[in-house]
């Protein structure tokens, strides 16, 4: 059901694409649906820039034309999944481990379009564990930092290292993800705020005030939500 719901999200999303765009392409399986979707339309003078290397990898392979944030800073639309989205489009992102590059092309972005399907839609952000990239260097002490920022938060549980079968997850750019089992965020723009100021903590997977429309797939086609 689901993919139906993803494919239908992600399909609507392309439909805002226009030829000579600049066009942000986010991380996962939602957003893997409007690369397809993209490529499919065959606009001319489009050009793309990834947000991790499987999506680059997908991107090149259904013969997108693919930049860099360096060669192309400002961005005319990125499309992207959320794992949560919230209330005014509050978001949590970095399920797929890409959270510091999706909110670098965010952040360049002229607008941005996150995509889902509907069981991602939460009246509060934090059931899905919060992502937290750090430096891998002393991330055990970094770690210790998070917890007592969570604690003040009432968020009692310690956020922990991300471990796939081959060992420690890390991002393209080397760094640890550490998942925070929040259960609920109510005050995510201090939560946000207060993350940053760890000394070791690289970026969180709180996305807020980001979103400029959310398409969220239905079984029949798709919704659009504004912040």
């Amino acid at each position: 059901m689901s993919d139906i719901q993803k494919k239908n999200a992600g399909e609507a999303a392309a439909a805002h694409v226009e030829a000579g765009m600049v066009v942000g392409l986010g991380t996962g399986s939602t957003a893997a649906w409007f690369v397809k979707a993209l490529a499919a339309r065959g606009l001319p003078g489009l050009r793309c820039v990834p947000t991790s290397e499987k999506t680059a990898d997908l991107a090149r392979e259904l013969g997108l034309t693919l930049s860099t944030l360096e060669d192309t800073p400002r961005i005319d639309l990125t499309v992207d999944g959320a794992d949560e989205v919230g209330p005014g489009l509050a978001l949590i992102k970095g399920g797929g481990a890409a959270l510091l590059r999706e909110k670098l092309v965010w952040e360049a972005s002229a607008c941005c379009i996150v995509i889902a399907d509907a069981a991602k839609v939460v009246p509060v952000l934090g059931i899905f564990p919060l992502p937290i990239e750090v430096v891998a260097f002393g991330h055990k002490t970094t770690a210790n930092r998070i917890a007592d920022v969570l604690i003040d938060h009432d968020i009692n549980q310690p956020a922990r290292v991300r471990q796939a079968d081959r060992g420690l997850v890390r991002t393209d750019g080397g760094n640890l993800i550490y998942d925070a089992g929040c259960k609920a965020i109510h005050d995510p723009v201090r939560l946000a705020d207060d993350l940053k100021l760890i000394t070791g903590v690289v970026e969180h997977g709180l996305f807020l005030d980001l979103a400029d429309l959310a398409i969220i797939g239905t079984d029949e086609g798709f919704e659009e939500r504004l912040p």
